[in-house]
This record gives C-alpha cells, structure tokens and sequence, in this order.
C-alpha cells in the first residue's frame, strides 16, 4: 500500500475504516458461529466497536448528540442485551448448538457474495455522502446483509434475533456513515423499541419452550399445518 495514502487520510478517518473492517468480521464470525454463548459474546463485542466509532465520530465532527448515542449504544447493545441474553439462555436452559439451514461453507460464500453486492449499492451513495465516514458506508450496508442471511439461515429463535438486533447495528452504522446519525428523538425511540422488543421476545421464548419444549421455529410451522 502506498504510504502516501495512508497519510493522506487522518488519524481519526483510519481508526473509523479499521472500526469498519472489524465490524464487518465479527459479521463473518457470527454468520459463521455454531456456538449460542459465542454468538452473543460476538454480538457484545460488534456493539462495542460500534460505540468506540460513533464515539470517534461525534469528537473529530464536533457532532455532540453523536456522543450521547455512543454513549447509549454502549449502555444498550455492550452492557444490558448481552445481560438480557444470557439470563435468558441460563433460565431456558440452552446447551444446543446454532442450527443452521445451509451448511457454514454455503453460507460464508452467500455473505462474500452479499458483501461484493453492498459494495456495489453503496458505491453511488459514497459519492453523494460529505461525511467522514462515508468510504465505510459499502462495510455499514455488508454488515446489515450478513445480519439478515443470518437471520433467515438459523433455525433457532434465540439466533434469530440476535441477528435482527445485528441488523439493527448495521443500520445504526449505515445512518451514521451517510448523515452522521439520526435525530436523538429517533434514537432513543428505536432503543425504547429494541428494549420492549427484547422483552416480548423474552415472553415469546417462554411460551414457545413450554408449548413446544423446543426453541425451534419449524414446530410452529408444523403446528399451523394441522
């Protein structure tokens, strides 16, 4: 790589794409992830990096509300879901591996595959963006990709959501990269909604294991054919 380029682009503009790159292969990992409590751990630390970036972001641009969704996302996606989770699986007591519908080599070429088309898609919308961030917004679109081949992928309730509550950090990323965030009404809005959600979700596991004694979705397809 020429080095000229790298000093070309700041401090703060290389430690954003390197937030970027690591974001995009935890996506990899938790696509690729057989284990329940792995797979959590990887969401926790997904959301970490997502925090440290917008943290980044919001002292390089003087944008000072971005501060205060660095500082929620850390409270919500690193601190009280992963605490939120794990209670769950201790009080459903899951020990199983992630099934999945495909097998893991199938699905890591549909993530390549996915990751080549975002890249593609956001190549326009790069153009248009005047922020900071916005070489990352192909990684930000990649990332809300993988998290819903992952969703679609996995049989288990437990899985899937953890890969919806992905999508929603790959969508947070991808606002931040284009417009530098939304309006903090909305943000703490769509936490207030992602909080509910996790606790409906919570019940709906519940009811699920004592209707079923099994967290696998297929039983309720067979459930609605009778």
């Amino acid at each position: 790589m020429n080095l000229s380029i790298l000093h070309a682009v700041p401090l703060a503009g290389q430690v954003i794409n390197l937030c970027a790159a690591i974001m995009l292969l935890l996506g990899f990992a938790m696509l690729a992830q057989r284990r329940i409590l792995t797979l959590i751990n990887l969401f926790m630390m997904q959301g970490a990096v997502l925090a440290v970036s917008t943290a980044i972001v919001a002292l390089t641009t003087q944008q000072h509300h971005l501060l205060w969704s660095a500082g929620l996302t850390l409270i919500l996606k690193v601190i009280l879901l992963p605490y939120i989770l794990h209670r769950l699986i201790r009080r459903l007591s899951v020990k199983w591996d992630i099934e999945t519908l495909l097998n893991i080599p199938t699905t890591m070429l549909a993530g390549i595959a996915l990751v080549v088309i975002a890249f593609n898609v956001a190549q326009p919308i790069s153009q248009l963006s005047g922020t900071i961030m916005r070489a990352t917004i192909g990684i930000a679109l990649a990332c809300v990709l993988l998290a819903f081949l992952m969703m679609i992928t996995r049989s288990k309730a437990v899985p899937q959501v953890i890969a919806f509550l992905a999508m929603e950090n790959g969508l947070f990323f991808a606002a931040t990269s284009a417009t530098y965030g939304m309006p903090m009404v909305v943000e703490l809005g769509i936490a207030l909604d992602v909080l509910v959600g996790m606790v409906i979700f919570g019940v709906f596991f519940f009811q699920i294991r004592e209707q079923f004694d099994s967290l696998d979705i297929r039983h309720m397809e067979r459930f609605k054919e009778r």
